[in-house]
């Protein structure tokens, strides 16, 4: 079945919205590295009822995942590859999310010395190890040079190997699927709405249903304030086990990426829309998804690590009114003001694993801040200077031909 919808466009919004999303993860991850913070600026608690930017921004990162789903596939076969090169390919880009995440996992537990290696250390080939195996290489008609961007791939696959056999954490534990971490989460939920969107492609009626479903469940599953919980069915019972299967939890996370393919193509199918209709829908979804925050407030706390109903309200309409604002202002010939992010849009894996390569050789070289810079409203300043430091080194590397893409 042919879209009916127009994807061959690229919408510079949802690149902007993706780097700044991406900039403010790298701040808000970098606020461990700092003291005296505002509450807000960091996480909730598991039992908190609070919603603070660092449990905005993943949420929003999995709306622009969506977003971007229906523009990637329909570009796949606009060009006349298979459903089945598209599903493989689906699934590559997947396992390569979740192997990067168990890496990353992994070494959260410590690194212990009887891998001959410290933690910083260990970081450095790992992150180099993905480089390897998942640079965009220039395109090259010279044999050798081709012959040798397939070697540096089998050398990345080795360093990754051989990292994960000699792996042992701080209390001797082996290599293993402790938990998938972000990019392993983000793995799951592109894997799942992905192929969802392969089979219905840009029809809403199915699509919408589908997050509807995602939305319920999360209402069903969640314990509300009371400690109750609406389907509290036997443990080990088949829906939960079915569910786990797919990684798709309480349905939180495929809800936040569903809405940004729904978001997408109402987008891009009603790009002839007037923008006085556009501002309509904007804020009338904004508006709804507040609307429903507020009611199930009443029943649920707001809570990213138990993955709550007023979460998924809240951060999608933070989600549909941050790319409002963006539309609008490159539809006004202002997209020119995120030039300075735009890297993070584009080269985003990059630009997310820069971090882990920065601590590590500060590490190595002994490098610490001195605490007035590391405190209060000094240390917030330090964390927005190094997220915007970390996507010029994504830059700089981009200019030497390394950007991993998946």
């Amino acid at each position: 079945m042919k879209p009916t919808t127009d994807f061959t466009q690229r919408n510079v919004a949802i690149d902007i919205l993706r780097a700044l999303t991406m900039l403010l993860m790298i701040f808000v991850n970098d606020l461990w590295t700092i003291s005296g913070y505002p509450e807000w600026l960091g996480h909730a608690t598991r039992d908190q009822d609070m919603l603070g930017l660092a449990d905005i921004v993943f949420p929003c990162f999995l709306f622009v995942v969506g977003m971007s789903i229906p523009f990637a596939i329909e570009r796949r076969f606009s060009k006349e590859l298979s459903g089945v090169s598209t599903v493989g390919h689906i699934l590559t880009r997947s396992l390569a999310l979740l192997l990067m995440g168990v890496f990353i996992v992994n070494t959260e537990s410590g690194v212990s010395p009887a891998t001959g290696f410290t933690m910083a250390t260990y970081r450095i080939l790992m992150v180099a190890g993905f480089l390897l195996v998942w640079n965009v290489y220039p395109r090259s008609e010279n044999p050798n040079m081709n012959r040798l961007y397939t070697a540096l791939k089998g050398l990345g696959i080795l360093i990754l190997i051989y990292l994960a056999i000699i792996f042992r954490d701080a209390e001797g534990g082996v290599f293993q699927a402790r938990w998938w971490g972000i990019l392993g989460l983000i793995g799951w939920t592109y894997l799942i709405c992905a192929l969802i969107y392969v089979f219905t492609r840009d029809r809403l009626k199915y699509l919408i249903p589908i997050w509807i479903i995602f939305v319920v469940l999360c209402i069903l599953k969640s314990t509300m304030r009371d400690g109750n919980v609406i389907l509290d069915l036997p443990h080990g019972n088949f829906l939960d086990e079915f569910l786990n299967i797919l990684h798709v939890g309480k349905g939180a996370l495929p809800a936040f990426t569903m809405g940004g393919i729904i978001l997408s193509l109402v987008a891009t199918k009603y790009t002839h829309v007037n923008n006085n209709r556009k501002i309509l829908f904007a804020i009338s979804s904004v508006a709804l998804l507040l609307i429903a925050g507020f009611i199930s407030h009443q029943f649920w706390i707001v809570s990213k690590l138990q993955d709550t109903p007023p979460w998924i309200f809240f951060c999608t309409a933070i989600a549909i009114g941050t790319y409002a604002i963006i539309y609008w202002l490159t539809e006004k010939g202002k997209a020119h003001w995120f030039n300075i992010i735009k890297t993070a849009g584009t080269a985003t894996l990059t630009c997310y694993l820069v971090p882990y390569v920065t601590y590590s050789l500060t590490s190595i070289m002994g490098i610490q801040l001195p605490e007035w810079l590391t405190t209060g409203w000094m240390g917030i300043l330090n964390c927005i200077a190094y997220s915007f430091i970390a996507v010029g080194i994504t830059w700089l590397l981009g200019k030497i031909h390394i950007k991993l893409k998946i």
